[in-house]
Formats: C-alpha cells, structure tokens, sequence
C-alpha cells in the first residue's frame, strides 16, 4: 500500500509548498473602489502575476482571519496592468474585509492603512477558450457574470488593438439575474463597452439580453410603461430589460440559422440545473454533418 501513497502525497505536499511560497508574495492593493449595494473593488499589483480570462484566485486577508482563503473570480482583463476582484458584502468573512479596507468610513483612507492581503493563483477555468471561437454564446446566472467581465474587457482591448487578427468575430450575451442591482458595476461595464462599440460603428458586434427572473407581473407591468423610452428604465442600457426566462430552444435555432457551418462555442457560468439544459440544447442543435452547425458545450459551476 505504502508503494501507491508514496508517489501521490510526495506530489501533494510539493503542491502545497508552491501554493505556500506563492501565498507569501507581496501583494499590493493599489486601489479600493465601492460600487452601490455593497459591493466593493479590489485592485491589486503582484510581481510575476499572470492571468487570462476568467480565471479565479484564493484570497486571504489576516486581519479578518489567519486560516480562511476565499475564491474570487478576477475581473480585470489581461491586458491591464494590474488585477481585480469583486466582492459583495453577504458574510463575517467579506463583512470583515469590508471594514478592514476602510469602506466603513466617510473619511479618504491612505494607501499604507490598508490591509494586508495574500493570494494564491490563478487558476484556470473553461472561459480561457472564448478566443478559440468566431461565434460565442456566454451566459451568467447570478454571480456567474464575473467570470465575463474579464472576457468582455480583454476582447474589447484585442478588438481596439488589431481587430482584423481577432478571431471571434460576434458574442451574444445572456445575464441572468434576480435584480440587477446587486450588479450595477457590470452594467456600467455594459454601458461603456455598448458605447464603445457605436463609435467604431459596429454595434452588432456585441449582442446581449438581461433577463430578470425574478419579478413577477406586476412589477414587470410597472416598467413596461417606460418600453418606448430610448433607454432601459433599469440598467440605462439600450438594449430592454426583459422579464422570467429565456426560450433556450428558440435562442438555439435563431443562432444556428444565423451562423451556419461554424462552431460555436456556449459558456456557462451557473448552476447545475441551468448547465444541463443548456448542454442539451448545444446536443439537439448541433447537425450531424461535419460540415453543419455545431455548439461545443462549456461550463464552470457554483
């Protein structure tokens, strides 16, 4: 026995070894951000960091606690020159970190008050293949969208920088949520890119529809009074908010029919539930003819 235990807990405690050297780096936060509904932003700089799109970090902050590390998907692009995080105040954990960073107070915090934070990372996800593909459909349930604050930042650098090298060439977009508040940062991220992309004149390069799942009716009635208006009552976007959830079917077959031949690759970042559906679909729409549509099925769950 001892011959097949040997060999993988030498190969553990080396990994150990490497996460606990990595834990020890200096990490500096160059930035804290308050975002509404409680929801702050850490930017950080670490020497030798490298990160690509939608990957996640372990985060440690000993002033709250010595033991506990915390997954946090990064929401800075590669291509900026440090690295960021999200985090929404739900727990001891985050409500800790929250008044160690100063939030709590009204007065500006110095930069060397801040606390000390270590960070073990990153790890990789399946998002980092969204560049793999011409055509992308992502979809975020909840705080599945973070992964795709990374993703949509990075293409909207590659596509300022060289669009004619870009490969993929049309994302559509799919945020799921309760309430779009708990989120307003990605909004405005969505707001800047929609903007972005009417200036160079190409709109369609981004499609994108929020679907709040749960508002019943009434509330729903409420806002469609203000349809007509040029932007969403909610989000400010131009794009309308809409209501319960997506025909996933229909979204399919619209998206086969516009893209016929290609691969296409689905990203979902979402519960279990969500992630079956959607794979069954990428299944029963994809053309048994090598040369059809085919969608190629990714996940990462929570």
């Amino acid at each position: 026995t001892w011959k097949w235990v040997v060999g993988p807990m030498f190969l553990y405690l080396c990994e150990r070894l490497v996460r606990f050297w990595r834990s020890q780096q200096k990490v500096v936060i160059t930035k804290v951000v308050i975002h509404p509904f409680k929801t702050i932003e850490l930017q950080m700089m670490k020497k030798g960091f490298k990160m690509e799109v939608g990957q996640y970090i372990f985060v440690k902050c000993p002033a709250v606690s010595r033991l506990e590390w915390h997954p946090f998907t990064l929401t800075s692009a590669p291509e900026e020159d440090y690295f960021s995080i999200h985090v929404r105040i739900v727990g001891d954990w985050t409500e800790g970190l929250f008044n160690a960073c100063g939030c709590d107070k009204q007065e500006f915090q110095e930069a060397w008050k801040l606390p000390k934070i270590a960070v073990d990372g990153p790890f990789g996800t399946a998002s980092e293949d969204v560049f793999s593909y011409e055509t992308v459909m992502l979809v975020g349930a909840g705080i599945g969208v973070t992964p795709f604050a990374s993703v949509l930042k990075s293409v909207w650098y590659k596509y300022c920088h060289d669009a004619t090298n870009l490969k993929l060439k049309k994302i559509y977009f799919y945020w799921l949520c309760r309430d779009t508040h708990a989120f307003e940062w990605f909004a405005d991220l969505l707001q800047s890119l929609e903007a972005q992309m009417q200036e160079r004149n190409n709109a369609e390069f981004l499609s994108y529809n929020i679907y709040l799942t749960g508002w019943d009716e009434t509330q729903a009635t409420h806002f469609a009074v203000h349809h007509e208006e040029e932007k969403d009552v909610i989000t400010g976007l131009k794009q309308k908010t809409l209501y319960g959830r997506p025909n996933w079917e229909n979204e399919f077959k619209t998206i086969a029919g516009k893209h016929p031949g290609s691969r296409i690759g689905v990203f979902l970042c979402g519960p279990e539930g969500l992630a079956d559906t959607l794979n069954k679909q990428s299944i029963s729409n994809s053309e048994a003819d090598p040369r059809g549509v085919h969608f190629i099925f990714n996940k990462e769950n929570f």
